[in-house]
């Protein structure tokens, strides 16, 4: 290559293998593997993929771990929860994170209508962030009524069953306890509200049907709500907890140890997508949004997936506000797979008791450095630089795994990913210390 020129020849990596199939859930977040696919990404490392939607999210666990997938867009807290047993039992490795942000929890209007009336208003509009204080009265009425509350998330070990929880436990309301020793895997024990899988697409029938009176899921399908004038977004995830990790690309250690070098071209075409969707302050999001619109990626209308990839958020119909950071593919290192995001999902497991006995915070680190892989991501970073693609800046090449201690969550409280155990003592409900079910 002659000195001068913008960009180096791609770095030939000797693949182990070359036609790979991928899964993924109707999302918007999915979208690096769209565009890794559709800009030439993937072909330019010499993979051709397959990319195929998957019905659910645990059949898309299960192909994964059996090899009919190769990898997947994944919930942060499947790898995790595989490793450790919960569900399923395998070990699940993942050296990228797809994205920041991107969820939100929606309530049918009759619940939105109740709630309003506790929300302080200003210039005839709520006051966001709107806490789940706000919710607490309509959830004892239902109680005191002998009604139970229905509400929905996307599984088990999802970000949004985390989200729901965390922030109907800052609003005082308990969202129950899991106990797997006891084979009660329900996470309905000493519940306030009543916490069931839907799958997201069918978040918004469920709720039109009244099954469920509120949900928490990524888009299209709270802007999908709004859109259809039967819910209301309360609050986004970026309120919950500010720019919280969502989803991973993952796939089988076994996979990962026989495929090292297919792994890192997989990793650098991701990396590339992602950089190109937040490029230039997103200048490219149109054009992503036209692409994750047709049918065989999220297949939902172009308004509705761009109601919130283009940095605005719709609350209420016509409070639309803008929300810049609602998805995040690439700023903020969006894309380093760090092991405190890894141990944040592990204090939730424990705190809902997913995690059934105590663990030392020796036990938190192990299990991030077991299925969290930055090695990984650094090496396929090294080689994007070192082809003049991206430069060394857009990497935390001096990251030691941890965020700095995250303050910008809704209840005010302070996490830092080395101390595990004392930030599941900070809260008032949830098990933490020696408790268990």
């Amino acid at each position: 290559m002659q000195a001068g020129l913008a960009f180096a020849e791609t770095e030939e990596l000797e693949l182990e293998k070359e036609d790979l199939k991928f899964g993924f859930i109707k999302l918007t977040d999915m979208a690096p593997l769209a565009i890794a696919y559709e800009n030439g990404y993937f072909e330019d490392e010499g993979l051709y993929v397959t990319l195929e939607a998957q019905a659910n999210w645990k059949v898309l666990l299960d192909r994964v771990i059996d090899g009919q997938l190769d990898g997947a867009h994944m919930l942060a807290g499947q790898p995790l929860g595989a490793t450790i047993g919960f569900g399923t039992q395998a070990h699940v490795v993942t050296a990228f994170s797809m994205d920041l942000n991107g969820n939100a929890i929606t309530v049918s209007n009759d619940i939105w209508k109740e709630m309003k009336k506790h929300v302080p208003h200003k210039d005839g509009k709520p006051v966001h962030p709107i806490k789940a204080d706000y919710l607490k009265p309509v959830v004892e009425k239902y109680k005191a009524d002998g009604k139970p509350f229905n509400m929905g998330m996307v599984f088990p070990v999802s970000t949004h069953n985390y989200e729901l929880r965390y922030w109907l436990a800052a609003g005082g309301i308990h969202p129950g306890y899991y106990a797997p020793h006891k084979d009660d895997t329900s996470g309905t024990i000493d519940a306030d509200a009543l916490l069931s899988v839907t799958p997201p697409p069918q978040m918004p029938a469920t709720l039109e049907a009244g099954t469920i009176y509120g949900y928490c899921v990524g888009e299209p399908w709270n802007q999908q709500a709004v859109f259809k004038k039967i819910g209301v977004p309360v609050v986004t995830d970026y309120e919950i907890w500010k720019d919280n990790p969502e989803k991973v690309f993952g796939v089988s250690n076994k996979w990962a140890k026989e495929n090292p070098n297919t792994h890192l071209a997989v990793v650098k075409a991701l990396i590339r997508a992602a950089h190109w969707l937040d490029q230039d302050n997103n200048k490219n999001r149109p054009d992503a949004v036209k692409i994750l619109s047709k049918p065989n990626y999220v297949g939902a209308d172009y308004n509705v997936i761009a109601n919130s990839m283009t940095g605005t958020f719709e609350y209420e119909k016509g409070d639309k506000r803008d929300v810049p950071d609602f998805n995040v593919f690439f700023r903020y290192f969006a894309t380093y797979p760090y092991y405190s995001d890894a141990i944040w999902y592990l204090t939730q497991m424990r705190r809902w008791g997913q995690i059934a006995e105590p663990k030392s915070d020796n036990w938190y680190m192990d299990i991030a450095k077991k299925v969290y892989k930055p090695e990984i991501y650094l090496q396929a970073a090294e080689l994007l630089i070192k082809e003049g693609k991206l430069k060394k800046s857009d990497f935390p090449f001096d990251s030691d795994g941890f965020r700095a201690p995250q303050t910008h969550f809704i209840d005010g409280i302070t996490y830092d990913g080395r101390k595990p155990n004392d930030y599941l003592k900070k809260f008032n409900i949830g098990l933490k210390g020696d408790t268990v079910i």
